[in-house]
């Protein structure tokens, strides 16, 4: 598994459900997606909530385990839930240990909701991307720089120091939408990870133009930030709200956002199926994308 920034090659990611009710087993779902040639695994991060769930970055530590090859992406973790600094050092930890696997998703925080039940201040949308964009700058900080002091309006180190740091650039990819986002996004961030039903189709070419602007304009080049989708699936029968049909009609879909622009996807298998569907995307969709765009 290669995480470098910028590849022109298609990459593959599968969702693993973080539930955590009787029969689920997310360690048989990464092992399956690692034997069926998937790049990387990721999950959601929704630590509150009236289901039985894992923790995200426990759940996926076990994870990395537990295999050998394939990539691991929180897609993404909520910036609020976890103090920056201690973010740095788990994903070093983490990065290290899984042999320099680690895609580290960020974003700050979808529900509000979940802020309240677990007593936590909510931020405002603009708080959100500001301390989104502060803890990026503490994280890269805490690998790259001995003694590192930040002070920011949201975050703080003082003469901060992270040893051992990162073996390699550890990719950080963010699930932004709003325009200060983007923004954020392309100033920062090594790739981009929207999800596909949220907004209009169409509208992922404005955000991701967005996006490469803000990157020209702090004096980046645009292919260096991945741009990834995550996509709901189903083979078979249409669903709303998930891009479904026929493998034929899903690759054509994925073929077209490709053209776009984007050189990875993370497909989140819809239906009670998982594992069935997990071998359907595995023999007819993702060879076929891969073969339009090696």
């Amino acid at each position: 598994m290669s995480t470098t920034v910028g590849t022109a090659s298609m990459q593959f990611g599968i969702d693993i459900s973080y539930s955590a009710a009787p029969g689920a087993d997310p360690i048989a779902a990464a092992q399956r997606a690692e034997r069926l040639g998937f790049d990387f695994i990721s999950t959601s991060d929704h630590p509150a909530g009236n289901q039985p769930a894992f923790e995200t970055w426990t759940m996926l530590s076990w994870i990395a385990a537990r295999t050998e090859r394939i990539g691991i992406a929180t897609r993404v973790l909520g910036v609020p839930y976890r103090n920056p600094a201690m973010t740095a050092k788990m994903a070093e930890t983490f990065d290290r240990l899984s042999g320099g696997r680690l895609i580290l998703g960020l974003g700050g925080g979808y529900s509000d909701a979940e802020f309240r039940a677990f007593g936590l201040g909510v931020p405002s949308p603009r708080e959100k991307v500001d301390g989104l964009a502060e803890a990026i700058a503490i994280i890269r900080g805490l690998w790259s720089q001995s003694g590192f002091t930040f002070t920011g309006t949201h975050y703080r180190t003082e003469d901060a120091d992270l040893d051992p740091k990162p073996a390699r650039r550890i990719p950080i990819w963010l699930g932004t939408f709003g325009p200060r986002a983007l923004a954020v996004t392309g100033r920062l961030a090594d790739g981009w990870i929207p999800s596909l039903g949220y907004q209009p189709d169409d509208e992922l070419l404005v955000m991701r133009e967005r996006v490469l602007t803000a990157a020209r304009a702090a004096g980046r080049k645009p292919d260096e930030i991945t741009c990834a989708l995550n996509v709901p699936v189903h083979i078979g029968e249409r669903r709303d709200n998930v891009l479904s049909g026929p493998a034929t009609a899903i690759v054509e879909r994925l073929i077209s956002f490709a053209g776009w622009g984007f050189t990875s996807f993370n497909v989140v298998p819809a239906g009670r199926d998982r594992a069935a569907q997990t071998e359907l995307l595995a023999a007819e969709v993702l060879p076929a994308v891969r073969a339009a765009h090696p």
